[in-house]
């Protein structure tokens, strides 16, 4: 299955209601204090990279890069549409924006996820893409809810920027 990946700049109603149904998808995985989602305006926002993946036309992914600090961003609202999981959409997505923010020069990107069984292939995703567990990073407090893992160096596309077969 193919996908191709377009940056986002501005909103759509295909692409309001997935990023609504990512926030929707979340409930319950933690306490409203403990859920760090941005809203699809946030998303918009300058120094935030939006980014969304279609197959046959739909959305079926989303990531962005939020800046943090010079040459650190963090990976934010990475989503695969339920009926699309499991099909290698959420690799080619990581894939793309590991390559993007490489490209930018960016030499550490870092992610906060929840700790919660729904995130387990999350985790296991990043960490194929060699992300490791870090402390609470930018504006983050420490949270039980909450892992934080980072990539450093990020790798710059063509040198090793693919996820490891798993």
């Amino acid at each position: 299955m193919s996908i191709v990946i377009e940056r986002v700049d501005t909103a759509t109603p295909a692409l309001q209601a997935f990023v609504a149904a990512h926030h929707a998808e979340m409930e319950g995985t933690a306490p409203p204090e403990s859920q760090h989602a941005l809203s699809f305006d946030r998303l918009l926002e300058p120094g935030v990279r939006l980014f969304a993946g279609y197959h046959e036309g739909r959305p079926v992914a989303t990531g962005a890069l939020a800046a943090i600090d010079d040459g650190h961003e963090e990976l934010k609202s990475m989503r695969i549409a339920p009926t699309s999981r499991r099909q290698g959409f959420g690799r080619a997505m990581l894939v793309f924006l590991i390559g993007d923010a490489g490209s930018r020069g960016i030499r550490r990107l870092s992610l906060e996820t929840g700790r919660d069984p729904f995130f387990a292939p999350a985790r296991a995703l990043y960490a194929d893409a060699g992300f490791v567990e870090c402390e609470a990073f930018g504006r983050y407090l420490p949270d039980p809810h909450s892992a934080f893992l980072t990539l450093a160096p990020v790798p710059v596309a063509g040198t090793e920027a693919a996820p490891h077969a798993g």
